[in-house]
């Protein structure tokens, strides 16, 4: 009797372990591509900063501010607003109510062209912001030119974000992949051409980036037209899609307080770094911490979307047991690869430096930061990966107002506390990012670990049961 126990065991240990390794297998085939894509789109911003660098330091200085303040005001408001779309679109997917992903999307694209109206209108004035606030009136003017030539970028981006999370809930991450690849070819040269060819400096890099965002679009609009993985969720205006605009920023609201405040918050610290002594120093030491956390969360990003599409997809399908197994794989992952590149940033501590400056006061003082970015790196993979748990759940509210504790009653206060009272200066600042990110990890891992997946399995029903009924009554009502 105990052998036939002892068997039984060992055929659920086995039967488990298959279970982590298909689900292992169908996160991996999400991630990996949008991990390039999040990559291959960093990658375009940095080429117009390379370029413009060895134009002039005015372009430079303006191309600097003006990428901060757009991304801030506009590009990462339009990326936060979106992850409403992974509720929706994700969880009508694993319900196989196909036709609710084109209405969904055409709901978010009509929202977000609505939102980029007073976006593009304070671009236009964001010179008078800049000597508001008392800064070099040449740069205010610039900065202005630059942005007056990404409004095109956003008002595409407000039609391509959309698109791309729909197909991204759906696991269609190839055509995302091939599609930022092509556009980085297409952006490179056309870039160099404006900015170098044609004499127009920092406002031919930004013209680079709207005539690219176009092409993507065209790519992304080109492929749902002729594939056949898309017959059943095409996109087109309806008044489904106008009344379904109040649920889509139900989701969406939340999820931008949620992805912007840590944003939000680091570009308020850059800015604090220009008060300290020797600000030039304090601000470039600041400036690579930055990049390096950039650079990774692109890994964390593709784990996080991964994890809304697979979560999403198994609440909607009414499968809790599958949904709880993708977070727990998930997690497992992410806590590996954060443990990885963690520990190898802080063992290249002396070498980081030498990648971004020449000079010995940088190099050392990088590496003094090393720890802090090392800690950076462990609650960023946390929070990216939570987040897309979060979007996939649908409780994107719990996450704002955990980011709005973490980093606005306690991150920013504290690195403001270390950085000027207590002369840790840039150091200071950082640990202040540190000190909110481990808060809001806890707390994100604290609620994911209580999740109850059954209940959220039973609210994604409701909800997709409500939007079918409000559309059944429209459609009777015209009739």
């Amino acid at each position: 009797m105990e052998m036939v126990d002892e068997l039984q065991e060992e055929r659920r240990d086995v039967q488990r372990w298959g279970d982590y390794g298909r689900e292992v297998n169908k996160m991996g085939r999400i991630a990996v591509p949008m991990v390039v894509v999040a990559a291959l789109q960093y990658l375009m911003q940095m080429v117009a900063v390379i370029m413009v660098g060895h134009v002039d330091q005015l372009s430079l200085s303006s191309l600097a501010i003006a990428t901060s303040l757009t991304n801030v005001t506009g590009f990462s408001l339009l990326s936060g607003l979106v992850g409403g779309l992974e509720t929706l679109c994700g969880q009508a997917f694993g319900a196989k109510q196909h036709n609710k992903i084109g209405v969904y999307t055409c709901s978010a694209i009509i929202s977000l062209l609505l939102v980029c109206i007073p976006i593009s209108i304070l671009w236009i004035f964001l010179d008078k912001f800049l000597i508001l606030i008392h800064q070099d009136l040449e740069i205010s003017h610039e900065t202005r030119k630059y942005s007056i030539y990404l409004i095109p970028a956003l008002f595409f981006g407000a039609i391509v974000k959309p698109l791309v999370r729909s197909l991204q809930t759906q696991s269609l991450t190839l055509p995302l992949l091939v599609s930022s690849g092509l556009v980085l070819c297409f952006h490179v040269p056309l870039c160099w051409a404006l900015v170098f060819k044609s004499k127009m400096g920092g406002v031919g890099a930004a013209l680079a980036f709207s005539v690219s965002n176009l092409f993507y679009l065209i790519l992304i609009v080109f492929y749902l037209k002729f594939s056949k993985m898309c017959k059943n969720t095409s996109v087109t205006i309806s008044m489904d899609a106008i009344i379904g605009i109040k649920e889509f920023f139900r989701f969406a609201i939340p999820s931008a307080v949620m992805i912007c405040l840590k944003w939000w918050s680091l570009e308020i610290l850059i800015l604090l770094s220009g008060l300290l002594p020797n600000a030039k120093l304090e601000t470039s030491v600041l400036s690579i911490c930055l990049t390096i956390s950039t650079l990774h969360f692109t890994i964390p990003y593709g784990f996080g979307a991964a994890a809304s599409t697979r979560v999403s997809n198994e609440l909607g399908a009414g499968n809790p047991q599958a949904a709880k197994l993708a977070v727990h794989t998930v997690m497992f992952v992410i806590v590996i690869e954060a443990i990885i590149v963690s520990t190898t940033v802080f063992g290249c501590r002396h070498y980081i430096g030498k990648a971004f400056s020449n000079e010995t006061e940088v190099v050392s003082y990088v590496a003094s930061m090393s720890p802090f970015i090392s800690l950076s790196i462990i609650t960023d993979s946390l929070q990216a990966t939570i987040s897309g748990i979060a979007r996939g759940s649908g409780w994107q509210h719990i996450g704002a107002y955990v980011n709005l504790g973490a980093f606005y009653l306690f991150g920013v206060p504290s690195g403001i506390v270390l950085g000027f009272p207590v002369h840790l200066r840039a150091k200071g600042l950082w640990i202040g990012i540190v000190i909110g990110s481990i808060i809001q990890s806890t707390c994100l891992s604290l609620v994911t670990g209580l999740t109850d997946w059954q209940k959220q399995a039973i609210k994604a029903k409701e909800r997709i049961s409500k939007v079918s009924s409000i559309v059944d009554d429209d459609i009777e009502t015209r009739e």
